[in-house]
Parts: C-alpha cells; sequence; structure tokens
C-alpha cells in the first residue's frame, strides 16, 4: 500500500552533499498574478538570523540500519535520487556507504551566547558523538544537555568562548494561516539554505505515537531532509516554529511540512535547563472521537468535544468526578473540538494546577474543578502525559487504544458479525514504530479472536515489559501478521 507518511527531516543514513558558505535562497513558486512589489523582503531576516542556524552531524559507533514502515513499505531517500546526487556533487565529497550509515544530519539554532543550541531529538538521539558547525566554517563539539521524545527537542552546548550570535524567540501562539514564515538549515547538507511559504494551519495534531502531545505548525514552506530541527522565522525575524516533519511517500517535500511551535519547545527548554527532564501534567482520561452514533446515543447537538472511554483509577480526573461516557468540550477555558486537542494543553499544564474542566453529562453542560497530576516519567526521564492512562500494561504497554466495530464497517471490510476492533488511536512508540495506524482492524492477539473491546482487554492483560505479542491486523482487503516486542524496563 503506497501512501504518503508523516517523515522526520534528519535521515537516518545521511547525504551529506558538498558545504556551501554562502546563503542560498530557493523561493516556492509564486502565483502569476501576484505582483513582486508587495511581497516581502526576506533579505534583512537571513542576513541577521543565518549566523545563529547550524549545521548538526551526529555520528554513531555501530551501523544506523534504514528505517522502513512495514505495512508501507517506506524508506529514506530512494536509491537513484541518491545516485543522482552523488553523480553530480562528486564522489570526493560523498561519505562511503558505510559512513553514511554511521551518520545523521540535520540543523539547529544558538539560542544564547553562551552557547545553548536548539535542535530535534530524532537528529541526535542516541548519537556517540555530535558537532555542530557555524557558518564562520568553525566546527564544534556539542555536549547533549537533556532530550525529550515526546516534543522531539534536544538541547546542545558548545564552548565557543562566548559572544556566538543567537536568534530572537516569538510567540508561536499568535501564528494565524496565511502568514509568510520562512526556513534556514541544511536541506541534504547545503548549509544555510533559505526557503519561505506560508503558514498553512496552527493547532494541527497528527496523531502520531511519538508526538501526541504536540500541535504543529503546518506550512508550505520547501524543506526536506537536513531541515530537521532548523528555526521557523516570522516576518520580524524571530523564531516561532522548529522544523521536525514533512509528508510525503517519497521521501522528499510534497508541499506540506510541520513544524513544532516555539512556546511548547522552549518551555521544555527551561525544564531541561532547571532540572534534567521535562515534566507534563496528567488528567487521568482514555479518550476518543464522536463517532455520529455517539453523537446521536448522547443526544448532543455536535460532534465537538472528547469522549471520554475510561478514567484511571486514583488519576486527577477521577478524583474530580469525571465519568466515562463524559464529553469534555473544554479545558482551561479553551475549546475542545475533538480528541486529538487535549492532550497537548494537559501536557503543558504544571502539575498541580487547579484548572476548570467542561463538561457535557446527560445533556447538560458543568465545570469540574480538576488539580492536575504529574505523569510518571520513564528511566530516560520521558513520559506518557495527558489523556492517556498511567500504567504501562495490557493495552496501553502496546501503545495503542481500540474500539468495538459498528455492523456497517465489519461488512465493508468482508468481515464476520463479532470479528475484530478497530485502532482508535496510536499512544505509544510500540505500535507506531511496527506501523500500526489509526483505523487497522485487530482480528486476533496471538491465537485467541477479538471481536470486542472487552475481549482485546482480557487477551492483552498479560502484556508487560519484555512481552512480545502477535497480532492479525487487517489493512483495507489485506491481513497480515505484525510482532509488537514492549520494551524491558531493565
Amino acid at each position: 500500500m503506497n501512501r504518503p507518511n508523516l517523515r522526520a527531516l534528519a535521515c537516518s543514513v545521511a547525504v551529506a552533499l558538498v558545504a556551501t558558505t554562502g546563503v542560498q535562497a530557493q523561493s516556492a513558486p509564486q502565483p502569476a498574478m501576484a505582483s513582486t512589489a508587495t511581497l516581502p523582503d526576506f533579505t534583512g531576516i537571513v542576513q541577521k538570523n543565518a549566523p545563529a542556524v547550524v549545521h548538526v552531524e551526529a555520528k554513531y559507533n555501530g551501523k544506523r540500519s534504514r528505517r522502513s514502515n512495514p505495512m508501507t513499505g517506506q524508506q529514506g531517500i530512494p536509491d537513484d535520487q541518491e545516485d543522482m546526487l552523488r553523480r553530480f556533487f562528486g564522489m570526493p565529497m560523498m561519505p562511503s556507504p558505510e559512513e553514511q550509515a554511521r551518520t545523521s544530519l540535520g540543523s539547529g539554532f544558538i539560542l544564547s551566547s553562551d552557547g545553548y543550541i536548539l535542535t530535534n531529538n530524532h537528529v541526535v538521539d542516541d548519537a556517540d558523538e555530535v558537532t555542530v558547525r557555524l557558518q564562520d566554517r568553525r566546527t564544534l563539539a556539542a555536549k547533549v544537555v537533556g532530550t525529550d521524545p515526546q516534543y522531539d527537542i534536544a538541547l546542545l552546548k558548545v564552548d565557543a568562548g562566548g559572544n556566538l550570535p543567537a536568534v530572537s524567540i516569538g510567540d508561536s501562539r499568535t501564528l494565524k494561516p496565511g502568514q509568510w514564515v520562512l526556513a534556514i538549515g541544511s536541506p541534504f547538507g547545503f548549509d544555510y539554505t533559505v526557503t519561505q511559504g506560508i503558514v498553512s494551519a496552527v493547532g494541527r495534531n497528527l496523531g502520531s505515537g511519538d508526538q501526541p502531545y504536540t500541535s504543529f505548525i503546518q506550512t508550505d514552506v520547501p524543506i526536506n531532509r537536513g531541515n530537521s530541527g532548523g528555526p521557523l522565522f516570522d516576518l520580524q525575524g524571530r523564531v516561532v516554529g522548529i522544523n521536525s516533519q514533512i509528508y510525503s511517500n517519497t521521501g522528499g517535500y510534497l508541499g506540506v511540512a510541520f513544524s513544532i511551535p516555539i512556546d511548547v519547545a522552549m518551555s521544555a527548554v527551561q525544564q531541561i535547563k532547571d532540572k534534567g527532564f521535562v515534566t507534563r501534567g496528567q488528567l487521568g482520561v482514555s479518550v476518543q472521537p464522536l463517532s455520529d452514533e455517539a453523537v446521536k446515543g448522547l443526544k448532543l447537538p455536535n460532534s465537538n468535544g472528547a469522549l471520554v472511554a475510561e478514567v484511571t483509577p486514583g488519576s486527577a480526573a477521577e478524583k474530580a468526578g469525571i465519568e466515562p461516557s463524559d464529553v469534555i468540550v473544554g479545558y482551561n477555558g479553551q475549546a475542545i473540538n475533538q480528541g486529538a486537542d487535549l492532550p497537548p494543553l494537559v501536557g503543558l499544564t504544571k502539575p498541580g494546577t487547579r484548572v476548570p474542566i467542561e463538561i457535557v453529562r446527560n445533556g447538560s453542560k458543568q465545570t469540574l474543578q480538576v488539580t492536575i497530576g504529574e505523569a510518571p516519567r520513564d528511566k530516560d526521564g520521558t513520559g506518557m502525559t495527558g489523556d492517556k492512562p498511567a500504567a504501562k500494561t495490557g493495552s496501553t504497554a502496546l501503545g495503542l487504544s481500540v474500539r468495538d466495530l459498528d455492523a456497517d464497517t465489519r461488512k465493508q471490510m468482508g468481515l464476520k458479525p463479532g470479528e475484530g476492533v478497530e485502532i482508535s488511536d496510536i499512544t505509544g512508540r510500540v505500535a507506531a514504530s511496527a506501523g500500526l495506524q489509526q483505523g487497522d482492524v485487530i482480528l486476533m492477539v496471538g491465537q485467541q479472536k477479538v471481536g470486542n473491546v472487552a475481549a482485546f482487554r482480557t487477551a492483552t492483560q498479560g502484556v508487560k515489559a519484555g512481552s512480545t505479542v502477535l497480532l492479525l491486523v487487517r489493512r483495507g482487503d489485506q491481513s497480515q501478521f505484525i510482532g509488537l516486542t514492549v520494551p524491558s524496563d531493565k
């Protein structure tokens, strides 16, 4: 099945090209009717901020293999494209295939003159050696101060004697669709490449297993592999985002790119500086979107809100009186239009904060006061947050949640009555790394058939750290066994 996929921009198998010394600008095509007199001039932004953008290179002692999605077969940069790049840009400047397998390239930007640098976690994840190259061609060893895989950020530190150029931080909360934005980075190793476009959407939740708590900025700025970790600027020359992902079925830019809001990133940066890790708020509910049937059954006026499917015992939600079948329509003064809106807001809430949550119960609105708890952290300082149960056992350990299939869906898929449950959400890296997607149907857990949520929970209740579970998964008209292994806590 050949479908577009969200892809992190840094190649796990890096393609290093000739490093340019100047600033290169490549603009997205403009409408034929647009007057050049009305277009913004980006040269001042580039001249001021390019010196604060860095090229990041991470090296690994062990060979890194290309990652692929077992359900789609998508991999890194296509072989024919890589061959073309090697041919036109010269073999002497290219690393050998063995070196490529041990190198990851990305971008970053200097936060302060004393050498703090921000980039993506996936650029430097598990690297044995990290270096950054400045615009003046100096190459400096970088220390990884701390990372947060949930937000996909990494804080680096270099010793350059102070007085480094630094960016200005903006406010991503003020961004609106249609605003001009600018990116500077190192796509394919070409340092200080400049691209521009507009904000396509804000508050975009991708449902990603690794980043369910980030509401991304969507843009049409041309960015490619190697842009990861680079800054996204507004017209005032302030950083409003970190370029992180593209939506592609080829590994290259197709017109849709996603950036992490700088407000989210800087909150994490400050926590990493203060205590070495990031804490998040936890409500303690499992939520799902409102289907047409649920809207009718609950007699709701519309499908806005997050339907509470489960409440974690002892959680902040239970203590405040939230119950299954409640519909959360507001959180701390912000509207909840869909289930995906809730986790980012909860995750950014400081544990111990008392917030009002507006719910609909039995057709009536009411407001509950909830003291937000703290999400548990695993051994590397990360942790699941927001609207997911805290205990990592059973189906939670697999990183997914399921819902019952209705009769019409079963008929469309050619399934028998009482056969299969649908994945409603990918909640963690175990399911995400196996290639599972929302909408997939699980027919069997091991050798046990599952036909409803209760049966699925019974079949997975013994799953814990170190367990391996074999699932029979149906996507479209094809079925495939997929094995999921829960990482050991040891």
